[in-house]
């Protein structure tokens, strides 16, 4: 092989393998939501007219209220993560502390 050829083939893995170091690891949050809650609750769930999150407190007791109702028995860390990731996925709300509310 030629010198040009070598070097070509250098850079095209580098690129690939620097690539591939680019995909986002799933968060906790992610998984939990993407396994429990994704089948009903789309995108467009959380942009439709007449939500209940309007903020970090109310986005984290709606997480906690439908876990409840749906049967997952998630501790606080779960909720907040899931709650975590929705906010930074869509909602982008300013986040409080990461306790859950008292009144569920």
């Amino acid at each position: 092989m030629t010198r040009k050829i070598m070097l070509f083939m250098a850079l095209a893995g580098a690129g690939a393998m620097s690539y591939a170091q680019q995909v986002p690891v799933a968060t906790r949050g992610q998984l939990l939501y993407t396994t429990h809650c994704v089948t009903c609750h789309t995108t467009q769930m959380h942009w439709r007219n007449g939500k209940l999150a309007y903020d970090w407190d109310s986005l984290k007791l709606q997480v906690s209220r439908w876990q409840g109702t749906a049967g997952l028995q998630w501790d606080d860390a779960d909720i907040v993560e899931v709650t975590r990731y929705l906010n930074d996925a869509i909602y982008r709300y300013s986040q409080s502390d990461g306790r859950v509310s008292s009144s569920k």
